[in-house]
Formats: structure tokens, C-alpha cells, sequence
């Protein structure tokens, strides 16, 4: 490589590779296929190596491409971070603030905060990310995060809000059918709701809760590693679950279930990069979230 290749040809590439075809990265893109076709083509001959092989179900990456994903996204997040600044320039608080939570934070908590941002600040748009997946604040996947663990990165700004307790909770439909456990042996007779992958977290509890000593996702009757998904089935009466107390008092018929044995206290943090703690839009926005979730943590 003895000249400098455009980003139009790692965006082009890095589409291919989320969409699997030609087709699909120039929906996504809004440019037209054969355009795509070249970029990919160019790359390849600037870069001495082939990125996609072609098989029935589309373009398949090469070892190669795979090895270049990660870099290629890693751009495409810091163009989208410079987008965002480009357009929030002048004067008052405009432009899009993009900000990562967790599915069930982003569902339950957040709709109220950012619709309190909209009313005082028209001019600012408001990008959610619901991911249980820590987006790198470094590479500027989020300009904003709300995270249930204490960052680590010294170029972090970041503000604890207090903690969210989880518990395990039970539609009365279903302990009306089933019974209430006493006692956390009493839980083998019961249907439980939890992951279909063995996660860290679970393990971290598994160590936190004697209660849970012991549990893999054997112990689980219905399970979904969607947050949202679990909550859902906690609602219709599928049995019992984890569900963060402050949401289960909003709701009068989920009912806590072994508080005594079963508590479990979440750090929760709002996270940004010090570069932007200057600037007027994500200083509203992480002032807003600071706030507005100190009301769902204790």
C-alpha cells in the first residue's frame, strides 16, 4: 500500500459485511450497488488480499476481513462521533446525543428522562442504544452510557447515581396456582425464569447469593439472555424471575419473593468521555440521566 486509502471504501466494505450481499450494504448505505462493488474491489487491490469469497447465501468474509471488522467499525463510530459534534456547533443545545443502557433501562426508565430533554431542548435529538453489551465510550460507539458496574478508564467522566436492587419476584396469578416459596429450597419446585447462557453476571451472583450457590442453566424452566424477554414472561405469570425492585413496585401484581435470602444491589453509574464535558449537548443530557435515574435507585 503506497497511498492512503478513503474511508468511503472501509464504510463500503464494513456494509458488505454487516448486510451479507452487494444489495443489502447499498440499502443500508443509500448508494447503488454497482458503486459498492467497486469500493470493495478497490480495497481489495489496495490492501493485496481478497475480502469476500462468494457462496449461495451471499458474500462470505475471509479470515482477512474478519481480522479488519473491528478497526473498520472502530472508524465508523468515530465518523458518526464526528458528525454528531459537526452538527451540535452554534449556538444553544442542539444536535444528537447518542447514549447506551441496558434493554431494560432503556425501555422502563429512560422514555420518561428523554422525553423531559425533548420538551426543555427542542433542538436536541436523542440516539438510544439498548445493548446489554458495554459500548466503548474510548472509541465513541456512545457519547453517554448508563452502566451497572464502576468504570475503569481514568479518561472517563462519571457520576455514581446509587444502586438498583434486584429481587425475585412472581406474578400473584402464578403464586396463587403454585404456592410461595419459604424458603430458597423451595424454589426447585417452582418454574424459573433466567438466562440460556451461562453469563458472568449469573456467576457473580451465584458467589454474592449463597441462595443461588450452586445454579447453572440447568436450574432455569424458561430461559431467554433478553432482559426484556424475561420480565415479559415474569408479567404473564410464567414463573418466578429477577426483576429490579423499583419496576416491580410500579406494577401491584408482581409480587417479591424471598427478599430475606435474595437482594442484590446494582451499582449504577453515568459514564462519558471528558472530552465532551464541555460540550452543551452532552452536558444536558448526562445532567438529565444523573437525575433522573437517582429516582430508580436507592
Amino acid at each position: 500500500m503506497d497511498k492512503e486509502i478513503g474511508w468511503e471504501l472501509y464504510r463500503s466494505f464494513l456494509g458488505v459485511l454487516v448486510e451479507g450481499s452487494l444489495s443489502g450494504a447499498a440499502r443500508a448505505l443509500g448508494i447503488t450497488q454497482p458503486t459498492v462493488g467497486r469500493h470493495v474491489q478497490s480495497l481489495e487491490k489496495s490492501l493485496g488480499f481478497a475480502l469476500f469469497t462468494r457462496s449461495q447465501t451471499g458474500l462470505m468474509p475471509t479470515e482477512a476481513a474478519l481480522a479488519l471488522r473491528g478497526h473498520a467499525e472502530a472508524m465508523h463510530s468515530t465518523a458518526a462521533a464526528l458528525q454528531r459534534a459537526a452538527e451540535s456547533q452554534g449556538t444553544g443545545v442542539k444536535g444528537t446525543v447518542r447514549v447506551s443502557a441496558s434493554e431494560v433501562i432503556g425501555v422502563e426508565v429512560l422514555p420518561p428522562i428523554v422525553a423531559g430533554l425533548r420538551e426543555t431542548y427542542p433542538g436536541l435529538r436523542i440516539e438510544l442504544v439498548l445493548t446489554n453489551r458495554v459500548q466503548d465510550l474510548l472509541h465513541r460507539e456512545a457519547d453517554i452510557a448508563v452502566r451497572m458496574t464502576s468504570p475503569k478508564q481514568d479518561v472517563l467522566v462519571a457520576r455514581r447515581v446509587g444502586n438498583v436492587e434486584l429481587g425475585l419476584h412472581a406474578h400473584q396469578r402464578y403464586l396463587a396456582q403454585h404456592g410461595t416459596p419459604s424458603q430458597p429450597g423451595d424454589l426447585a419446585d417452582h418454574a424459573l425464569i433466567g438466562f440460556d447462557e451461562e453469563t458472568p453476571f449469573l456467576r457473580a451472583a451465584s458467589k454474592a447469593l449463597p441462595a443461588l450457590s450452586g445454579w447453572t442453566r440447568r436450574n432455569f424452566s424458561l430461559r431467554t439472555d433478553s432482559d426484556l424477554g424475561q420480565l415479559a414472561l415474569l408479567r404473564a405469570g410464567c414463573g418466578i424471575g429477577v426483576c429490579q425492585v423499583a419496576l416491580a413496585r410500579r406494577d401491584p401484581s408482581l409480587v417479591r419473593v424471598l427478599p430475606q435470602h435474595f437482594t442484590l444491589p446494582l451499582e449504577t453509574w453515568v459514564t462519558m468521555h471528558e472530552d465532551l464535558r464541555d460540550s452543551p449537548r452532552c452536558k444536558v443530557a448526562f445532567d438529565a440521566l444523573v437525575t433522573g435515574l437517582s429516582s430508580h435507585t436507592s
